[in-house]
This record gives structure tokens, C-alpha cells and sequence, in this order.
């Protein structure tokens, strides 16, 4: 398994996200950030598989905790992926397993996805 780094973490807004693209295997992954705690997923709404952002690249969140679907306003828990409120609640999105190595760059085994 091949071990990649995403980005920096300082490279993820503090409560925001950010999209790597063609991060693994050529699928885009959004990922969002509280404090030293970073979360991955790949960029694709569960209802009607439409990617997250509308404006490539951005990805709207909220105080902090939950992301917006940018097409239908469905919301995201930061930390599972769960959907709390929209047209998919109850869906998840789909998790990449990430770390922050002892350098502050988030890793992924690129396998993972």
C-alpha cells in the first residue's frame, strides 16, 4: 500500500474544508479540519452523486462541524460523514482513513478509497 500526503493540515482552514483533486485513484476528497482533528471523504454527495462543491474546489461548512452538499444543501457531520439534514439524511458519505503525521501533513494510504 502506497502512503501519500494529501496536503499540509495548515493547508486546511481551521472549521473549513478543502478539495484535493484526483487524491485517490482519480476521485477528488474533500478534507475538512477542527483544530488538530482532520476528517476525509470522497467528493460526491450520496443523493444523486453529484460532488460536494458547486464552485470546483469549494466546499461551504458550517461553525465548525457539519459540511454542505453546495446542489441541494444537504449537511454532513464533520466527523462521520453522517447526514443530519437535507434530502439524503440518514445517508453517509464515503470515509477516507486519514492521519497527520509528526511533519503536520495529512496522510493516506491511497489504497484506502
Amino acid at each position: 500500500m502506497d502512503i501519500v500526503s494529501l496536503c499540509c493540515l495548515a493547508d486546511v482552514p481551521d472549521g473549513g474544508a478543502r478539495v484535493i483533486d484526483a487524491a485517490l485513484a482519480g476521485r477528488p476528497v474533500v478534507v475538512v479540519r477542527r483544530a488538530g482533528q482532520v476528517w476525509a471523504y470522497e467528493n460526491r454527495c450520496p443523493h444523486f452523486s453529484v460532488p460536494l462543491d458547486y464552485e470546483p474546489g469549494r466546499v461551504p461548512t458550517y461553525r465548525a462541524q457539519v459540511i454542505m452538499c453546495a446542489h441541494h444543501s444537504a449537511l454532513f457531520r464533520f466527523e462521520d460523514g453522517q447526514c443530519i439534514d437535507g434530502p439524503c439524511t440518514g445517508a453517509k458519505l464515503d470515509a477516507v482513513p486519514v492521519w497527520v503525521d509528526a511533519q503536520a501533513n495529512v496522510m493516506v494510504h491511497r489504497d484506502s478509497a
